[in-house]
């Protein structure tokens, strides 16, 4: 069995479990950008895809592949797939759904936090020698607030946003949620999380945070229009995807004051260059900016839980079996 794998070397072998467990597989790496004629060259005949979550997995080469019988996203996101192609050849597509819920939700709490207490502000100070003087200015202002005094809006209502529910209930926030379909009144009640219609979410939420994939109604969603019907002085943020925010609205926001900030794990067009249009629009915009690498879901121990799932689905098929975490049943 040979297994074509889209992403660095290592990481198969970091984070599976029992490294006994691929003995006896062919691997073959190409990078996630390479060309589809340098994955034919190297896997056309391989059994199964393992790929990075922002790879792309073109109908072109998956109707190449005549032994193929799995394709698996080593994280959450299967967005570049082709999984109608897929699915027209009876080929499993699966994800690692949930894998990396608790991180990204930490990481979501993280950035709330970092804003309501000026961790980015706080450590330039320090080390320019003003640590007394910028504690005193936060006593005089009383700018410094607990997560616990504000309204925590959650767009989408998924594992991670279940994961960001229940720790927002541990600082005492108020949880509101929107999702196409709403939860039952047992889930609600289990996350202690309150729907409400997305307007009148931005209405009322001091933080809203996205958790929604990339989708044509999705993209971009995070536009001035949606700004416009946020809390005066809220704060967004993504952990989600870049694309679903526009940024040239989200600049205006910042820079009018409409927005206190945001906290962005994730911004469009990554890997981000320095003449991007966030990192471009001067301090005026970036002093309100929290930014992370995109590192929310990337903890170890998501890593561990993914090859999980991905091993088991691998096993299944040879087995002849459906795999646990397919994404385009037929």
């Amino acid at each position: 069995m040979k297994i074509l794998v889209f992403g660095k070397k290592g990481r198969l072998q970091k984070y599976t479990p029992d490294p006994s467990v691929y003995e006896g597989y062919e691997i073959a790496y190409v990078s996630p950008g390479d060309p589809v004629e340098d994955a034919i060259a190297v896997g056309k005949d391989a059994d199964f895809i393992l790929a990075d979550a922002m790879a792309k997995v073109p109908a072109e080469l998956i109707e190449q592949m005549p032994n193929l019988k799995l394709i698996h996203s080593e994280g959450v996101g299967f967005q570049g797939f082709d999984i109608e192609a897929a699915r027209k050849r009876h080929i499993y597509v699966c994800n690692c759904k949930g894998m990396n819920a608790v991180a990204v939700a930490e990481q979501a709490i993280l950035l709330m936090l970092g804003l309501l207490r000026d961790i980015r502000g706080g450590d330039r100070k320090l080390r320019e020698g003003k640590q007394i003087q910028t504690k005193e200015s936060y006593m005089l202002a009383g700018n410094l607030r607990e997560l616990g005094d504000g309204s925590i809006g959650l767009v989408g209502f998924g594992d991670i946003t279940k994961a960001a529910a229940r720790m927002a209930n541990v600082f005492g926030a108020k949880v509101y949620y929107y999702d196409v379909f709403r939860a039952k009144p047992e889930v609600e009640e289990a996350y202690q999380a309150t729907y409400l219609p997305l307007d009148e979410l931005l209405a009322v939420s001091d933080f809203v945070s996205l958790h929604l994939p990339v989708t044509k109604d999705t993209t971009g969603m995070a536009n001035a229009d949606f700004f416009a019907k946020m809390k005066q002085g809220a704060y967004l943020i993504n952990t989600a995807r870049g694309e679903l925010v526009d940024d040239e609205a989200l600049i205006a926001a910042l820079r009018s004051g409409k927005l206190a900030g945001a906290g962005l794990d994730t911004i469009s067009n990554e890997p981000v260059q320095p003449d991007h249009p966030l990192l471009a629009a001067g301090p005026e915009v970036n002093e309100k900016i929290l930014f992370s690498c995109h590192i929310g879901g990337i903890t170890g121990s998501s890593f561990r839980r993914g090859y999980e799932m991905v091993w088991s689905d691998i096993k299944k098929v040879e087995a002849g079996e459906k795999p646990d975490h397919v994404v385009n049943p037929w």
